[in-house]
């Protein structure tokens, strides 16, 4: 991999991971279509890594708050001093992404056949199409006035089970969990605060998972360092901005415009898909 090559990755990661666009079905399809080498497993941690650093950027406040009223939490349930009323926001969010993350527990029995999808040009192609229904759904349907104080349990675990499907190739994560908590009636900014919030143990975990089957291979060169730091900038600021053009189509109610993208996407990944292998015996 030369160095143009992690900057480019670098940016495509911090496009397609927050924009609903579906980075693993991208991926997948750059791969049959043009030959685009994956990421080694070291650098792949280390974008995601970036990435994650980004929502941490966004969210800084939220996040600090969770941590502070998680901790407040625990005290209070060793000191057996529950608050009154409604708990704080902070520490209610953090109860609903717990619940939100639970579903994703039932992909990793199946996690390596899901993967395996990836390999199909014409399954991701058609994933594609079906985000862009998804997202085009969303702004005639979704919207709403429930926020952190008045989401149920069975909202987040609906939320949760939708990202438990973005886990299939083709189907965008954000879109599919910012689609779902609009249809379940979150406001549109909260829709989009809690999917991105909820982004974080799912990619810190399996971030950590990947971190410690590459420590174990010792697949790790040293000397690739500076570039991989550099495709991480890229990977972060990038991100920072698509998570911002997120949020702001998303309060406009015009997160479906996304929708077009991979209708025109998908399509032509289809057609290329069936197309090639009748047209590639006659070259």
């Amino acid at each position: 991999m030369t160095f143009w090559m992690a900057l480019i990755l670098g940016a495509v990661q911090g496009v397609a991971e927050f924009l609903p666009i579906s980075s693993s079905g991208h991926l997948s399809l750059l791969q049959y279509f043009f030959g685009m080498e994956e990421p080694d497993a070291l650098y792949n941690i280390l974008l995601h890594f970036a990435t994650l650093i980004a929502v941490c950027v966004v969210y800084w406040r939220d996040i600090l708050d969770m941590i502070m009223e998680f901790f407040r939490g625990i005290a209070a349930l060793i000191s057996h001093d529950a608050p009154r009323g409604n708990p704080p926001e902070g520490r209610q969010l953090v109860l609903l992404i717990i619940l939100a993350t639970l579903p994703l527990f039932l992909i990793l029995p199946i996690e390596g056949l899901v993967e395996d999808l990836g390999a199909n040009p014409v399954f991701v192609s058609v994933m594609l199409l079906v985000t862009g229904c998804v997202l085009f759904l969303s702004d005639k349907y979704g919207g709403g006035r429930k926020n952190v104080r008045t989401a149920t349990v069975k909202d987040v675990l609906l939320v949760g089970v939708a990202q438990g499907m973005a886990t299939i190739p083709g189907l965008s994560r954000s879109g599919t969990t910012i689609s779902a908590g609009m249809a379940l009636g979150f406001e549109r900014n909260f829709a989009v605060r809690f999917s991105f919030l909820l982004s974080l143990p799912a990619v810190l975990g399996a971030t950590l998972l990947k971190v410690v089957k590459v420590m174990g291979a010792g697949e790790i060169d040293t000397a690739l360092l500076p570039m991989y730091l550099a495709g991480m900038a890229v990977a972060g600021v990038v991100g920072y901005f698509s998570i911002s053009l997120v949020k702001l189509l998303a309060s406009k109610g015009k997160f479906g415009m996304f929708a077009y993208y991979c209708w025109i996407a998908g399509a032509a990944a289809l057609a290329g898909s069936l197309l090639l292998p009748i047209l590639a015996p006659a070259a």
